[in-house]
């Protein structure tokens, strides 16, 4: 058992796997941490610790995935969710289902973000129009737009960090 392999290193957020394991149990090991970093109540201080949890559950889906994580004032997470799945090079977005979303989780804040498949980090001009709905139809219900951040096998771009919103 995967659980039985992972222990907690002596310094923390460290971690100690006390048997050899293959690659698909490695991957499986950083995707149960990335869901504990998204946990409900859990805060995001910086683009940088979204992009760490929120990549590893990214990585690897032939598709665009577009994903909201919903905020309370303090910057707290209330939730986390999928909301679009695309093709590889594309969703389509629906900003009347994240307000809907926003609103029921009571949010005062979201983050947007999606994978690129292709590996690429630069924002698309849709990537920026959509940006930009989303935050015009979020300010109209209170709702402040944190980020928006791209993630790939190569990093991540934050369109906040960018001056993009």
């Amino acid at each position: 058992m995967i659980h039985a392999k992972l222990q907690t290193g002596e310094k923390s957020g460290t971690y100690v796997v006390s048997e050899p394991v293959t690659g698909d149990e490695l991957l499986e090991i950083a995707q149960r941490i990335a869901r504990r970093r998204l946990a409900k109540g859990r805060s995001l201080s910086c683009p940088s610790s979204a992009y760490q949890a929120l990549q590893t559950q990214l990585l690897g889906k032939d598709h665009e995935v577009f994903g909201v994580v919903y905020l309370d004032t303090k910057h707290r997470i209330l939730g986390v969710e999928e909301l679009f799945r695309g093709t590889i090079d594309g969703a389509t977005i629906h900003p009347r289902e994240v307000l809907k979303e926003a609103l029921r989780r009571q949010a005062a804040a979201v983050i947007l973000v999606h994978n690129h498949p292709s590996g690429h980090l630069e924002p698309s001009v849709a990537d920026e129009r959509i940006t930009e709905r989303l935050r015009q139809a979020l300010e109209l219900i209170d709702v402040r737009l944190i980020d928006h951040i791209i993630v790939s096998a190569e990093g991540y771009t934050s369109l906040a960090e960018r001056g993009g919103l």
